[in-house]
Order: C-alpha cells, then sequence, then structure tokens
C-alpha cells in the first residue's frame, strides 16, 4: 500500500556567526540535513541553501526579530574573537562579544524554545600538563579562555536547554577566499617555499572543522539535551608539529618550517606567566565518544581526512572505523 504520509519537515537551525570561518563551514555541511538560517553583521555572505540576514548580536531587539521570525529549533552561538592576542588587546569587546552577546541570544532562545549549542575553547583550562575533564574547574589564564569560561558558567545555570561543545583547534577552508586563515596561510606558504616559523610550545588538538559539524548533527538527531562535550583529536601536537604531520599527509616539503616561540598573551597574576612556560590542552574525550558512540581520531588521521576533503583522494588500503554510519578515517 503506497505510503501517503507527507515528508518530515527538516529542524530548523540557526547560526549567530555565519560569516566566520566555523559558522560557515557548519551551514555548510549542515545545510544538507537541516534548514539553515544564518547572521552575520558587518561582512555578507552568500552559501548555496541557506538564508542570511544581518544582525548585531549586542542589540537585543535584533536578535528577537531574528529568533522569533527564524523560530529555530537550535540555536548555534559562532560569534566572537578568537586569536588569543586581540582577546587580550581588546578585552571589552572579547567580552561583549564571547559573553555578553551569547546573554542576549540565549534570553531569547529560552523564550521562544530553541536549543542553545555554545563553541567554547580548551583555553578555558590552564594548560597544565595532564588530561583535562569536563568536571574539572575552569582557570583560564587568557582572556579569551576567560570569556569564554563565563558563558559556560551562564549556560548551565540559567538555561533549560543547551548542549556546550569544548572544543580543541579548528582547521579548514575560510568561506572568504579574500582573508586567509591560519591553516590557508600554512599551505600557502608551503606552495610558495616561503620560510614559516611556527610555535612549538603550545600544545593543543587539532580537528577538520568538519568533525564539529558531525558531533553536532549527531548531537541534534539524538536529542541530546543539557551536556557538555569535549570535542578534540585523541593527540595533541604545537602548531609546528602540526605542520610538520600536514606535509607528511598532503606530499609537502617540510624544510621551509622552522620553530619559534609565540608570546601568550597572559593574564596577570596567572600561573603560567613565565615566558619560557609551556602549556598543555590535552581534553579528555571519552564521554563524548560514549554518549554519541563514536570515535574521535587521532591528528594524522583528522588529516588524512582533510586531504580526501580536498582532494578527493586518498589511501585505499587505509582501514576505516565506521560508527553510527560515518566514517572516521
Amino acid at each position: 500500500m503506497e505510503n501517503l504520509e507527507p515528508p518530515k519537515a527538516k529542524k530548523t537551525i540557526l547560526i549567530f556567526g555565519i560569516s566566520s570561518f566555523v559558522g560557515s563551514n557548519l551551514a555548510e555541511f549542515l545545510k544538507k540535513d537541516f534548514r539553515i538560517v544564518g547572521t552575520y553583521y558587518r561582512t555578507p555572505v552568500y552559501i548555496p541553501g541557506v538564508m542570511t540576514i544581518p544582525c548585531n548580536v549586542l542589540n537585543k531587539e535584533e536578535v528577537r526579530l531574528v529568533v522569533y521570525a527564524s523560530k529555530p529549533d537550535v540555536t548555534l552561538y559562532c560569534v566572537g574573537l578568537s586569536s588569543l592576542m586581540d582577546c587580550s588587546k581588546r578585552a571589552d569587546l572579547a567580552e561583549a562579544l564571547n559573553t555578553s552577546g551569547l546573554f542576549n541570544v540565549a534570553e531569547y532562545c529560552q523564550r521562544y524554545k530553541s536549543q542553545v549549542c555554545y563553541i567554547s575553547s580548551n583555553f578555558v583550562f590552564g594548560g597544565e600538563n595532564k588530561s583535562y575533564l569536563e568536571m574539572d574547574i575552569p582557570d583560564a589564564n587568557m582572556v579569551y579562555g576567560k570569556t569564554q569560561a563565563s558563558a559556560e558558567f551562564y549556560i548551565q545555570k540559567t538555561l533549560l536547554n543547551y548542549i556546550i561543545f569544548r572544543c580543541c583547534r579548528f582547521y579548514g577552508r575560510n568561506i572568504d577566499s579574500q582573508k586567509k586563515n591560519w591553516f590557508e596561510t600554512i599551505q600557502y606558504n608551503l606552495a610558495k617555499n616561503s620560510p614559516t616559523q611556527l610555535d612549538s610550545s603550545l600544545r593543543v588538538g587539532f580537528l577538520d572543522v568538519y568533525y564539529l559539524a558531525l558531533v553536532i548533527k549527531i548531537s541534534i538527531e539524538k536529542g541530546v539535551t543539557n551536556r557538555l562535550f569535549q570535542v578534540s583529536s585523541q593527540d595533541t601536537a604545537s602548531f609546528y608539529d602540526f605542520s610538520k604531520m600536514y606535509t607528511k599527509v598532503f606530499g609537502e616539503s617540510e624544510t621551509m618550517l622552522s620553530k619559534t616561540k609565540w608570546t601568550m598573551p597572559f593574564l596577570k597574576g596567572s600561573v603560567h606567566t613565565s615566558v619560557s612556560a609551556e602549556l598543555s590542552y590535552q581534553m579528555d574525550v571519552s564521554n563524548l565518544e560514549g554518549f554519541l558512540r563514536l570515535k574521535m581520531p587521532t591528528i594524522e588521521e583528522s588529516l588524512q581526512f582533510s586531504f580526501k576533503r580536498f582532494h578527493g583522494l586518498g589511501d585505499g588500503n587505509r582501514s576505516k572505523k565506521k560508527t553510527e554510519g560515518i566514517n572516521f578515517i
């Protein structure tokens, strides 16, 4: 007998900050399965199949109108100042975008019953040589991490329907080809055979940004609520080590790469005030893996995934791990 049931309507995802690197990549990936609406501030973007509208997250009335008009099931907050140095130099702006803007969005999402998803980072921690758990108390020693820790605290104490994704460093292609992000700068320098100095003392996880999109997709489909997940590669590396792995996977020469030490903008009175201090931001991902039934990759495995995604090529002999119908290399 013919099935006369109407097709199930797609859920709507509202992305604040769709012009950002993370926001635009999430929109590009998620638009296949969800109706996507995105907001931008001063940088209009065009993503086929996605509606984008201007909005200032610091203007409560603009935020209210966007949430009311789009009626999102899920709202992703991808607005923010993410440069460690820029946050230190412009602490007021970092506080406004990373924290205060979220307060406005969260208020109206709660009123109109939309789940809030906040993209936080490993920098809520102090960078000790340990594996951080979700339950560990944030001890940020830089402005960037401090603002995100404040946002995490506000969400957990105030909202009734949320997910927090505390993330490692993501890489990938920017939506604006005229503005190179750090990953594209490394690619460009290697292609031009230009000398590139990279930090060798700050260790973080590295993931292709599409892994975050996959995690968000699974979380929404499973109806996850009121959880904090740490999203990271299994291992950590410095930017120098990451770049060496990149050259290995992408078949580039590493001869133009060299080590340096970046100056970290520590808060006054923080533990890591020494110029020689090394920082490590290893995050435990066992909670994420167990709850969503997936396996996060190593940095090299993530780069292998990126190689296939960017080039359509890969090692045909490499075995694949299959979880939830999604291939994690």
